[in-house]
C-alpha cells in the first residue's frame, strides 16, 4: 500500500541530504577605559544639558568618547551626573556596531565601588550617543570618599557582540577590512597643493587659491555668486573684506574637509566666535552648529555677554538657551552685569535683555 501512494516507510527510505547548512557565532570582544575627572568643583560651573567630552579611546575593537556630564543631561537630572559613550563613525565602517557598556565608579584603591556600577543593554550603535542619565547624585559622589584631591574615576567596560556566519563548514567572517573614507584627506591635500585651482581669494593681505565646483557644492552663496551674473562669475581672483585671513583659511579648510583644522587651544573661543560669523555669511549650518556647540563650552560670567551677543545676532537659539540658563543659575547674572560685555549686549540688544528678565 505504501509503494502504491509513493511512500516507503520510514524505517526502509532513503532521505536525501540537506542541500547546505548554516551557523551563527556570536562572539563578544570586550575592553575597557578609565576616565579620570581633574578639577571637579570646576566642572560644576557647566550648566544642566551641556557635556565635556574626553578624549576618544580605543576599546573593543573601535575608538570611543565618554561624554560628561556634571550636572545631569537635562533640568530633571540636574542632581545628577550623566555619563554617555559615543562611537567614533570612522571605525564602524558599512556596519552597525552591536555593543554594550557598564560604568563603574571606582574608589581610591581603583576597584569598582560596590552599589555605583550601571549597565546598558545591547544595542545598535553608529553615531547615536547612549547613557546612564543618573549614574550617581552629585552629593552622594561628594559624600562617597572617592574625590581625592578634587579628582575621581569611572570606569568604563565596552563589550561588542561580533556575528560570524558559517555555511556549509566555511565561515564567512571577513579577513579584508575596509577602511573608512579618506575623502576628507584627499579633498585637503588637493587645497593644500593648489593644483587644478581656478580662483584666487585676496583676505587681508593673503591670497587663497581654490576650485569653485568644489566651493559651489558646499555652499549656496558661492553657488549664488560663481554661477549668475554678479561680477565674480568670470573673475579669477575674488577679495573679501571684514574677515581675517586665518578665519578664512579655516572656513577653506571645512568647506574640502568638513572639519576644523588643528586651532591654539588658547585662540579657540575666538576663532570659534569668527568662524560663527563666517559661516552664517556663507551658508554653512554644519559649520554654525559646530561653532555653537564650541561656544557653549566658553559661556562664563565674562564671556557670557559677548557669546549671547553673537547668538542673538545670527539666529542660534540653541546657543542662547544655553546663555539663557547660565544667567538664571545661581548668582551668574549679578556677576556678568558688572562686564563690559554684557553693557555691550545691552546696548546692541536690549530685546534679549527684555526677553532674559521675563524668564
Amino acid at each position: 500500500m505504501w509503494a502504491a501512494l509513493g511512500w516507503a516507510p520510514a524505517a526502509s527510505r532513503s532521505i536525501a541530504p540537506p542541500e547546505g547548512t548554516s551557523e551563527l557565532v556570536a562572539k563578544a570582544v570586550s575592553g575597557s577605559h578609565v576616565l579620570t575627572v581633574n578639577g571637579y568643583s570646576q566642572t560644576k560651573g557647566v550648566v544642566y544639558g551641556d557635556f565635556i567630552t574626553a578624549a576618544t579611546f580605543a576599546a573593543a575593537g573601535h575608538r570611543w568618547s565618554i561624554l560628561y556630564y556634571p550636572n545631569g543631561n537635562s533640568y530633571d537630572n540636574s542632581d545628577c551626573i550623566s555619563l554617555y559613550l559615543k562611537i567614533d563613525p570612522s571605525t564602524c565602517g558599512p556596519d552597525v556596531v552591536k555593543a554594550r557598556f557598564r560604568f563603574s565608579l571606582l574608589g581610591e584603591n581603583g576597584e569598582p565601588v560596590p552599589g555605583y556600577s550601571k549597565s546598558s543593554e545591547f544595542f545598535a550603535t553608529m553615531i547615536e550617543k547612549r547613557g546612564i542619565d543618573r549614574f550617581i547624585k552629585s552629593f552622594t559622589l561628594e559624600l562617597s570618599g572617592c574625590i581625592i584631591d578634587d579628582c575621581f574615576s569611572v570606569r568604563c567596560d565596552i563589550t561588542v557582540l561580533k556575528v560570524i556566519h558559517k555555511d556549509k563548514g566555511v565561515a564567512a567572517e571577513r579577513f579584508v577590512v575596509v577602511p573608512p573614507s579618506n575623502i576628507d584627506k584627499d579633498l585637503g591635500h588637493l587645497l593644500s597643493s593648489g593644483k587644478g585651482a581656478d580662483i584666487t581669494f585676496v583676505v587681508d593681505g593673503e591670497t587663497f587659491a581654490a576650485h569653485r565646483n568644489i566651493l559651489v557644492a558646499r555652499s549656496p552663496v558661492f553657488m549664488a555668486e560663481f554661477f549668475s551674473p554678479m561680477k565674480e562669475k568670470a573673475a579669477e581672483c575674488v577679495r573679501i573684506d571684514d574677515m581675517e585671513a586665518r578665519v578664512f583659511e579655516a572656513l577653506l579648510h571645512f568647506v574640502y574637509t568638513d572639519s576644523l583644522p588643528e586651532i591654539d587651544q588658547g585662540a579657540a573661543m575666538v576663532m570659534a566666535q569668527h568662524l560663527l560669523v563666517a559661516a552664517d555669511r556663507y551658508s554653512l549650518e554644519r559649520l554654525k552648529l559646530i561653532c555653537e556647540d564650541k561656544l557653549c563650552n566658553y559661556i562664563d560670567t565674562t564671556t557670557v555677554g559677548t557669546i549671547l551677543t553673537l547668538a542673538e545676532q545670527h539666529g542660534r537659539h540653541g546657543l542662547k538657551k544655553a546663555c539663557f540658563q547660565f544667567l538664571m543659575s545661581g548668582n551668574n547674572l549679578n556677576a556678568a552685569i558688572g562686564t563690559d560685555a554684557f553693557d555691550h549686549l545691552t546696548n546692541s540688544c536690549p530685546s534679549v535683555l527684555k526677553e532674559l528678565l521675563a524668564k
